[in-house]
């Protein structure tokens, strides 16, 4: 597996959540990398973050990493990759304190897709 920082995906990931209105996340606190080389088969993209015996040993907040695997990411249209960013910073609570929501009830496509009216209703670019 290779990772890269992703600057430009970790700007409008930001930018996404400010115009969503996600108040709740700290957007110094994500950031995106692209990995390469991963054997998974299905897998678009998933988020990471330390968990919280880590957190406290390292006396550290909690921060988010959502990974874009390029082989799968990089085939998507726009619209979808945007819709995929949408879909991981869903599973980041409103604590934001280091655990993640479940798909169900609250990621899922219609939650992604309602987000992503907004995000257009909002004034964004695809």
């Amino acid at each position: 597996m290779r990772y890269s920082f992703s600057v430009p995906w970790t700007e409008k990931a930001r930018e996404i959540v400010q115009l969503l209105g996600f108040e709740h996340i700290c957007l110094e606190r994500i950031a995106c990398v692209e990995s390469s080389g991963t054997k998974t088969r299905r897998v678009i993209a998933r988020i990471h973050t330390l968990g919280k015996v880590m957190q406290l040993g390292m006396q550290q907040k909690p921060f988010y990493v959502i990974e874009l695997i390029t082989e799968r990411f990089g085939r998507q249209s726009w619209e979808d990759k945007v819709k995929t960013i949408i879909h991981e910073l869903l599973h980041i609570p409103k604590g934001f304190g280091g655990g993640f929501r479940h798909h169900r009830p609250h990621v899922n496509r219609a939650t992604v897709e309602k987000a992503f009216k907004r995000l257009l209703d909002a004034g964004f670019e695809c």
